[in-house]
């Protein structure tokens, strides 16, 4: 059953003073500045008796990341019985509880990093589960790719607020649902996975948005959430493209205004709306990646 009307919707809040701080310095023509910079503190995460990973993030939301963080690395089953999420604020812990007994000893030492920024890491597993994934048939409406990009792009963000950020959206048709942002692209997206598992959301009918590259590790993650559709306004590596295509997952690229660019799934998209009618995007809501490629 989807609880997505149970759920609570997530924004942007720019004005949370504990994820920014105000720092002097000068400009290149050497004038006293004063900006906003992302402030990133360690969240060292345990399941059951064991600590796991410390991790750098915002510190927004420790209980979706790490519910999401353990669901992504296959160390949280989808029909496990989470007993309790506890967050520590003083000690920057969060312990997660289940009702199985689990021991990852062996499974962390195969670790292996990946292309995410900070410490993203995938197991050795993950693609074996990726491989018996099966995605449900979705269609893309372009005019809820146009309407959809518009709003993120002029929503205020964390972002737009101090930079050095990236962000994540979870999306029905045209609608934000549930948009997080963290300074690793992994992070955003465990976050909203955590999310996701804590209410019970359906994912057949949601499309993912990031403002990141759609790399392997993006669209491993996508297709593990059961997510059909992942949208970014920046571009693609191969490997990512290739995985795409082998999960059946629809790939939209560096979707910015008027233009995208789809190299998997492709048939799904219905083109219900001339691009004609659609404005440029404007330069001051350019999100990151808004050069990439050019």
């Amino acid at each position: 059953m989807d609880t997505t009307a149970e759920a609570p919707p997530i924004v942007p809040d720019p004005a949370d003073p504990r994820l920014t701080r105000r720092v002097r310095g000068i400009d290149h023509t050497g004038a006293p500045v004063e900006t906003s910079v992302t402030v990133e503190r360690p969240l060292t995460l345990f399941l059951n008796g064991q600590e796991i990973v410390t991790m750098m993030t915002i510190g927004d939301y420790p209980e979706y990341l790490a519910l999401g963080y353990l669901l992504n690395q296959n160390m949280l089953r989808p029909d496990d019985e989470v007993t309790g999420v506890e967050y520590d604020a003083e000690l920057e812990v969060v312990v997660v509880r289940t009702a199985r007994t689990t021991d990852y000893q062996e499974k962390l030492r195969k670790k292996t990093l990946t292309s995410g920024c900070a410490q993203g890491t995938a197991f050795g597993d993950l693609m074996e589960r990726f491989e018996r994934a099966r995605l449900p048939e979705a269609e893309l409406r372009t005019s809820w790719l146009y309407r959809l990009t518009h709003a993120i792009n002029t929503m205020p963000s964390l972002y737009l607020e101090a930079g050095a950020i990236h962000g994540c959206v979870l999306c029905r048709e045209d609608r934000p649902l549930v948009y997080m942002e963290d300074v690793g692209r992994h992070n955003a997206v465990d976050k909203i996975a955590g999310y996701m598992f804590r209410y019970k959301i359906d994912p057949a009918d949601k499309i993912f948005y990031t403002t990141g590259r759609l790399t392997s590790e993006m669209v491993i993650k996508t297709v593990q959430m059961g997510i059909p559709i992942l949208v970014s306004r920046s571009g693609f590596t191969a490997w990512g493209v290739e995985l795409a295509r082998q999960a059946g997952l629809t790939l939209i690229g560096r979707a910015r205004g008027k233009r995208f660019l789809a190299l998997s799934g492709e048939q799904r998209i219905v083109f219900d709306l001339d691009p004609a009618h659609v404005e440029e995007e404007s330069a001051k809501h350019r999100r990151k990646g808004a050069r990439d490629d050019a």
